[in-house]
């Protein structure tokens, strides 16, 4: 008993303590606690455990996060940038102060010593993957079943976290999957000594042992809003992994989940005037998974907001655009809502379709002020439930399911037109044509959320940049091609002896 107030007394002490700073989001309890003290506090009362957790969340919208000054550097929604860009779904437009410019023409990806994104995303997510192995020691590592529901929610969420980030890194620094091929240190203890890559098949091993964890032992926890993860997001994580594998047997899985996830009835997805009314609320209950900016976090120009947003204090109120492609653009249908996303916004209006199409009219501040968010309020989408709409539909359609396809993609059309004969040519689709719609629509469905270069590498994609790309426009990129895959940092080839060569 002695030894529990003890360890109380320290956690209202640093509480105490780090309130007054404006960094302790980016603290974790185990600078005050030992993991051992930690895991008996657990025991007692898991939402001081849970406070790790949210200093993870905290970490994925922190401002230089990965290490670096540059303004390029602000967490996981900054890769969902870049990502978008080298997929060429999103075209950079103008290049007033040169903000992603050098990425989207492919040299910082070609170059291991240049930092954006090589290192950045490399220290990003393996400073994630740390935090979440501090936390799943602290409760009794790897194997433990705790017998507490809130504390299996805690580690549930936590392995989550460590398969979040294990799979983004072997979509950024693999060209493909292949069980094979060496890839990653896989780290699963907190502070291992640098290692030597282990396998694609490992990587994925590990995260799929992580996740059907993860999926039971979240099974009756309630997380209190959607900045936690919960059962179904990693059940959307999980359905990813298997769609990555070009494997039919987890073809089949991956749509199994992606169905278990809709049927769930816990989300809706988002209708017309949801996808042209800004992207601002985390409790739209489209999204699966976000973050609620706050005041607090601080965050201004270097953010999500401060690059895609014209109506925030940002580079794209100043002309360093982002767009959406022009050739993906004028394949949309005119009755299509999602065509009035785009355009060119004004101090007083918006024309649709106008250049540099920026999609003003998907993600915006609604106070509609040029240049006005400061600090960023408005929060972030990191998964929808039209994700597994559309992913449930390409699977159905790879494997040669075309009824199923159809009714999911019909779906998610239902609420994108206003008449059912806009989209009644799907019901003439099959095989590769089925496919190939099901990967169109799901490109112009999620324009500056990240997913677009998940896509390319799953379907094996090129894709030909239309004549708005500031850089290599007309050009057609592969999904294979190197300079669309980050490089194993220089850093991490000289401070890690156990990985001698990079990856290209």
């Amino acid at each position: 008993m002695k030894k529990i107030n003890y360890i109380f007394s320290i956690i209202i002490a640093s509480l105490i303590l780090v309130s007054c700073n404006e960094d302790f989001l980016d603290q974790r309890p185990t600078s005050f606690i030992s993991n051992e003290d930690l895991g008996e506090t657990a025991l007692i009362n898991p939402s001081i455990v849970e406070g790790n957790l949210r200093g993870i969340y905290n970490q994925m919208v922190t401002a230089y996060i990965g290490g670096t000054s540059s303004q390029e550097d602000f967490g996981h929604k900054s890769f969902d940038l870049m990502s978008d860009l080298l997929s060429s779904d999103l075209a950079q437009v103008g290049a007033r102060f040169n903000r992603f410019v050098p990425l989207a023409n492919l040299v910082w990806t070609a170059d291991q010593s240049i930092n954006i994104p090589n290192y950045t995303a490399w220290r990003f997510y393996y400073r994630i993957i740390n935090s979440a192995n501090l936390i799943i020691e602290s409760n009794g590592g790897n194997d433990a079943v705790p017998e507490s529901d809130a504390v299996k929610g805690v580690i549930g969420q936590a392995k989550t976290i460590r398969a979040f980030a294990y799979f983004y890194l072997s979509q950024y620094y693999a060209i493909q999957y292949n069980a094979s091929d060496p890839v990653l240190p896989l780290y699963i203890n907190p502070g291992e000594a640098g290692k030597a890559k282990s396998t694609m098949g490992e990587i994925y091993d590990q995260i799929i042992v992580d996740l059907n964890s993860a999926i039971s032992f979240m099974d009756s926890y309630s997380r209190p809003n959607k900045a936690s993860i919960n059962k179904n997001v990693a059940k959307g994580f999980l359905a990813y992994v298997y769609a990555s594998m070009g494997q039919s047997d987890k073809n089949v899985l991956a749509k199994n989940l992606a169905d278990e996830i809709i049927t769930s009835g816990e989300f809706t997805m988002m209708n017309k005037d949801e996808v042209t009314g800004g992207f601002t609320q985390l409790s739209t209950p489209g999204w699966m998974w976000g973050f609620d900016l706050t005041v607090a976090n601080g965050l201004g120009l270097v953010s999500w907001h401060g690059f895609m947003d014209y109506y925030s204090y940002s580079y794209q109120a100043v002309g360093n655009f982002r767009g959406i492609d022009k050739g993906l653009y004028d394949n949309i249908d005119a009755n299509d809502i999602r065509k009035s996303q785009f355009g060119q916004p004004t101090k007083t209006g918006f024309n649709v379709g106008a250049s540099p199409l920026i999609p003003a009219r998907k993600f915006y501040n609604l106070d509609l002020v040029h240049f006005g968010q400061t600090p960023m309020t408005d929060d972030y989408v990191y998964m929808r439930i039209t994700e597994m709409y559309l992913l449930s539909a390409e699977m159905s359609a790879v494997e040669g399911n075309a009824a199923a396809a159809k009714t999911r993609l019909k779906e998610v059309l239902a609420n994108r037109f206003d008449d059912a004969a806009d989209y009644a040519y799907v019901d003439a689709l099959s095989g590769q044509a089925l496919v190939d719609e099901i990967v169109f629509q799901t490109r112009i469905e999620f324009i500056g959320e990240g997913k677009g270069y998940l896509l390319m590498k799953r379907r094996k994609l090129s894709n030909t940049r239309g004549s708005n790309h500031l850089n290599l426009a007309g050009s057609t990129l592969a999904y294979d091609d190197p300079k669309l895959t980050f490089a194993v940092p220089q850093r991490e080839l000289t401070d890690n002896p156990n990985i001698t060569e990079g990856n290209k």
